[in-house]
């Protein structure tokens, strides 16, 4: 899929350039990373404590050691995490609490002649990343602790900044989608906690007008032939359009087909898109963070035509989900998501709580 991960092994022809002595000093890992307790055991770790938890321990553990940012190895973990979601025969690794994968090549050395190597040195002269991060003296490619460290120790080959690090994840993957994905993620990671991200809302207000049923994969003959991408929530004009979601605005403004619209990216990788909108809520700008159940526009009837034209249909909101494969992204229907965070927004309003599901 990477071109680093196919044939551009760039990092490995500068680390195989270097002389075996200054590989050896570029190797040694600070004595801090080896007082660090090995949590590569998921299974027993989330006994007593739940997942996400478990993670932030692990991602901060290896932050205090490296001074990478805790917040940017969360993001591309988690991306990591829902590539491997996207492709399970490719990716497929035990169960850990890390999602980073990383092949053979990568790990022990596009060179190595053992690409089942986890000896450290060895794999540091032949340009591998894998590193001991544990302290237990092996570059364990399913050890948790190894394989973040492994990639924080990646990334401080290019410094500190935010375009340093922009520049390393290009590098990494040679793919804009997954610099940007990773940089949206990062920016929600700082911002609110894995189990805030988790939640989600309803569209529009469930004390409003609406009505919706599936409708994704119907055919459609305006602009050409193609099937509905998504779910009609028929509504009154100017009925409020909420984020079912938390996540970061990626595009807003005029589409042919969908009028107003406005593209939110989750946690998950999930692109949500709001169509046919009549306008959007002041203020509302692309790079924006957005909450579960935040007010991002207004339902309306425009789209079909040049930018400004309205009412070809009656009003609704047209709303899809769009996963991303790392290289493409698909649609699939999104009523059993709606009709589960409308029935437990009702549950919850209903027990007299207030915040999303």
């Amino acid at each position: 899929m990477f071109s680093l991960r196919q044939t551009k092994y760039k990092p490995f022809r500068r680390w195989i350039s270097i002389s075996v002595a200054t590989i050896l000093a570029l190797y040694c890992i600070p004595a801090e990373a080896h007082d660090v307790p090995d949590i590569s055991k998921g299974s027993e770790i989330t006994q007593n404590i739940d997942v996400y938890s478990s993670r932030q321990i692990l991602y901060e553990k290896i932050s205090t050691v490296t001074q990478i940012p805790w917040y940017r190895l969360a993001a591309i973990d988690q991306y990591e995490r829902t590539l491997t979601k996207a492709h399970p025969k490719n990716r497929s690794h035990p169960s850990r609490l890390s999602g980073v994968y990383m092949s053979s090549p990568i790990w022990s050395g596009a060179l190595n002649p053992d690409q089942t190597d986890n000896n450290p040195l060895s794999i540091s002269i032949f340009g591998g990343l894998g590193r001991d991060g544990s302290g237990d003296q092996l570059a364990d490619v399913n050890n948790d602790m190894d394989m973040l460290y492994s990639m924080a120790n990646y990334l401080l080959q290019y410094g500190p900044s935010q375009n340093d690090f922009s520049i390393a994840l290009w590098e990494y993957y040679h793919n804009s989608r997954a610099v940007q994905r990773i940089q949206q993620f990062s920016k929600m990671y700082e911002r609110f906690s894995a189990q805030e991200l988790s939640r989600h809302a309803f569209p529009l207000p469930l004390n409003s007008q609406y009505s919706y049923r599936s409708t994704w994969g119907s055919g459609r003959n305006w602009g050409g032939v193609r099937i509905h991408e998504g779910t009609d929530l028929f509504a009154g004009y100017g009925v409020p359009v909420r984020s079912t979601s938390y996540g970061v605005v990626e595009l807003k403004g005029w589409n042919t087909f969908g009028g107003w619209r406005i593209g939110i990216r989750d946690i998950d990788n999930h692109y949500h898109y709001y169509a046919h909108l009549m306008g959007y809520e002041k203020g509302m700008k692309t790079g924006d963070i957005v909450t579960a159940g935040q007010v991002i526009g207004y339902v309306g009837s425009s789209g079909y035509g040049k930018p400004g034209t309205q009412g070809k249909f009656p009003p609704h909101l047209h709303y899809g989900i769009y996963r991303d494969s790392g290289l493409v992204e698909w649609s699939f229907d999104p009523y059993p998501l709606l009709h589960q965070w409308e029935k437990g927004e009702r549950k919850a309003l209903k027990h007299g709580k207030k915040r999303t599901s």
